[in-house]
């Protein structure tokens, strides 16, 4: 592996930023320092974090970051529905921005587990054998 514009779940996570910004736009004007600012920095932070944790030198860095974006990827998952729960949008867009973070969350979560076992086979996480996905 290269760098982290090539891990599949960072690239899936910067689909789904531009979907949200695209969905986003359609809010109320009065949501765009609440609901609309939070979505927009949850939905960025995802693939930020992927790529800190991957340009780190420690399979540790690397998992501590998965966390975090797997922690702003739920805050998206509630926002998301909070959105739909208010009328902002429509089911079907719900349903889709839900299933495409869904995949982003099995994915981390396959990374993560992978992680963890490199680190218990190594012992340490000083050595870098990021996982792959």
């Amino acid at each position: 592996m290269k760098t982290y514009r090539d891990l599949l779940v960072w690239q899936k996570a910067m689909n789904l930023v531009t979907q949200i910004y695209q969905v986003s736009r359609l809010f109320p004007s009065d949501e765009i320092y609440g609901l609309t600012s939070q979505l927009r920095r949850c939905a960025v932070s995802i693939p930020s974090n992927i790529a800190e944790g991957q340009g780190r030198n420690s399979s540790g860095e690397f998992l501590r970051f998965l966390g975090i974006a797997q922690g702003s990827l739920c805050e998206l998952q509630t926002q998301i529905e909070i959105a739909c729960n208010l009328g902002y949008i429509e089911k079907e867009t719900f349903d889709n921005l839900y299933d495409a973070s869904r995949e982003i969350e099995r994915m981390q979560s396959s990374l993560m587990k992978r992680g963890c076992k490199i680190i218990c086979v190594n012992g340490h996480s000083g050595v870098r054998q990021a996982p792959t996905l």
